[in-house]
């Protein structure tokens, strides 16, 4: 099991990610958008700094959802890949085999 404080920082910055995801996608379109006036492009880039860190969405950590163990991660399954052994192995994974020869 990872840290809580680890696993709770993420869900911390999950979070901010979701608050600020309208405003930076609007101070993102204006930055790149090259029909707007240098000035107005980078007074967003100026705004678009000012955005917490923490609210930036690659700043996230896929994470397991059982144990928080942050690398050998499934995507599709949002489960690490002891987790999801284990899960197969107790026949909890609807498909999932153990395989043996």
């Amino acid at each position: 099991m990872a840290k809580t404080s680890s696993i709770e920082r993420n869900r911390k910055r999950e979070r901010l990610a979701k608050q600020y995801a309208n405003r930076r996608a609007k101070l993102k379109a204006a930055a790149l958008d090259e029909n707007l006036p240098l000035e107005e492009r980078y007074a967003a880039r100026l705004k678009l700094a000012q955005l917490p860190r923490n609210a930036s969405p690659t700043r996230i950590r896929n994470r397991c959802e059982l144990t928080g163990r942050p690398r050998g991660f499934y995507r599709k399954l949002k489960l690490s890949r002891i987790a999801l052994r284990e899960l197969a192995s107790n026949g909890q994974v609807p498909g999932m085999v153990k395989s043996s020869w």
